[in-house]
């Protein structure tokens, strides 16, 4: 069922410690078991589970539950040892685990969703649980009764949620690349604000409540942070994935963000440093260096008899250049650029060796990631994907060793 890996740790590097095999569908979601040598995960098989490390250091399940439908999201809150699974079907379902997760009991079912549920948070406090599905709206429920209390719609499918637990603020992002904050209340809500920055759809969120900043992935590749709680709104921009980043999460402690996208990529961000916003793109007819015409610009070309130029725009700066006076190509991670992009050659020039040196490190997971969470206490990642298997890391090598305190789950 799971093979242990004996990898010897290597310097700042994830180690793989297990590997979990025996979903026959794609794992939409993988969670790990505070304080317990435990994972549960949801599949698209339509089966929920519990694994349990045996003696052995092989992972085996201890409970395997069939559901009425693929199971697309699940929400576990360890204290009160609740399970809410969503599926495709639109339905919410809560079980209780026992303390032993041998044994696991169907509490109700919560008609939340028309359609597939994309993600889940279980609020205690408020005795709701918050979910977004692809009937284009967040819906919250009343744990209690199982009534709905309110929905929200949206233009499109809503991807993806993060939740503020004392301010009930909800961060829903959607397929058309905008998030909105929306503020939740008893039987109604009020839209806060709306977010837009990406070019593809929202994929994942993370919200810190703490430093109250949110992160947000898309099918852009890049991950933007939003200074929610400053007052600028400053945002970040941080482009070092090849592929749609699906999953985030933030350690407040060591102020580093974990983000892993679907070719298997894993980076680790250093945003403990001080960083520059990307510039907004300019816009101009002509080159901002050479004063070349673009190609749209029909009444420069006929003043001087020259055939129009391609506009390109400089990541430094962002003035409109053409391809001649943006030749050359370089990373600059103080602004988020892992990779190299187009720069004008004024900026190139500018750019020292230093500015170069990365602020993030890349890792291979080497399998297609849909979702990934942590147990930042024990600086342990799970990972899970299309390829139906699930892997447990050891992220302690890359994100430090001194997360055993100050962590506190929601």
């Amino acid at each position: 069922m799971a093979a242990e890996i004996h990898s010897r740790p290597q310097s700042s590097r994830p180690v793989l410690l297990s590997k979990i095999e025996g979903h026959q569908d794609a794992v939409t979601a993988a969670l790990l078991i505070p304080k317990e040598d435990g994972v549960i995960t949801a599949s698209e098989d339509r089966t929920i589970r519990v694994w349990l490390k045996r003696d052995s250091g092989q992972y085996w399940p201890s409970i395997y539950h069939t559901m009425a439908s693929p199971c697309s999201a699940m929400a576990y809150h360890h204290d009160s040892r609740r399970i809410f699974v969503g599926q495709d079907n639109g339905a919410v379902m809560e079980f209780h685990v026992s303390e032993d997760f041998n044994k696991m009991n169907f509490i109700k079912t919560y008609p939340a969703h028309q359609n597939r549920v994309s993600a889940i948070i279980f609020s205690l406090t408020a005795e709701w649980v918050v979910s977004t599905g692809h009937d284009k709206c967040v819906s919250w429920m009343c744990t209690r009764s199982g009534n709905m209390l309110g929905r929200h719609f949206f233009t499109s499918w809503a991807s993806c949620l993060q939740y503020d637990f004392d301010t009930q603020y909800a961060f829903v992002g959607d397929y058309s690349g905008q998030i909105t904050l929306l503020k939740l209340e008893q039987n109604t809500c009020s839209v806060i604000t709306t977010l837009k920055g990406h070019e593809g759809s929202i994929a994942c969120l993370w919200w810190d409540p703490i430093q109250r900043l949110l992160f947000s992935g898309a099918s852009d590749n890049s991950i933007i942070m939003w200074d929610i709680g400053g007052r600028k709104g400053r945002t970040l921009l941080l482009q070092g994935h090849h592929d749609r980043v699906q999953s985030l999460c933030y350690l407040q402690l060591t102020r580093q963000l974990v983000s892993c996208s679907s070719d298997g990529g894993i980076a680790v961000w250093n945003m403990d440093v001080s960083r520059e916003e990307a510039p907004q793109w300019l816009e101009s007819d002509s080159c901002q260096k050479c004063e070349q015409p673009f190609f749209w610009n029909i009444k420069q070309m006929w003043d001087t008899k020259t055939l129009g130029l391609r506009q390109h725009h400089c990541r430094k700066c962002g003035q409109a250049v053409c391809g001649k006076c943006s030749s050359k190509r370089s990373s600059y991670p103080v602004m988020g650029f892992e990779f190299q992009v187009r720069v004008c050659d004024s900026c190139y020039d500018s750019i020292k060796d230093e500015d170069r040196t990365s602020l993030a490190t890349f890792h291979e997971g080497k399998h297609n990631i849909s979702h990934m969470s942590m147990d930042v206490a024990r600086g342990l990642m799970v990972t899970c994907g299309t390829d139906r298997v699930v892997k447990i890391w050891d992220m302690t090598p890359v994100v430090g060793c001194s997360l055993a305190t100050g962590f506190s789950p929601h």
